[in-house]
């Protein structure tokens, strides 16, 4: 499964975050073994720290309420 959406739930804040990431983003992340140790690099960018947070990411972004 190829990675476009970073999807983080903050728990310290109650906050759920959406990325879209980028085409830069997308290839950065393949030159990881681990998926996790690509996402601590977005912190600063994204405002996030990930040890507050469970994420997932997904090809599809699907969303229902």
């Amino acid at each position: 499964m190829k990675a476009n959406y970073l999807i983080l739930l903050d728990y310290s804040v109650g906050e759920l975050i959406k990325i879209r990431l980028t085409e830069e983003e997308k290839i950065e992340s393949e030159s990881y073994e681990d998926f996790e140790e690509f996402i601590y690099t977005l912190e600063e960018k994204y405002n996030f720290k990930l040890f507050n947070c469970c994420w997932m990411s997904c090809e599809v972004l699907s969303e229902r309420s």
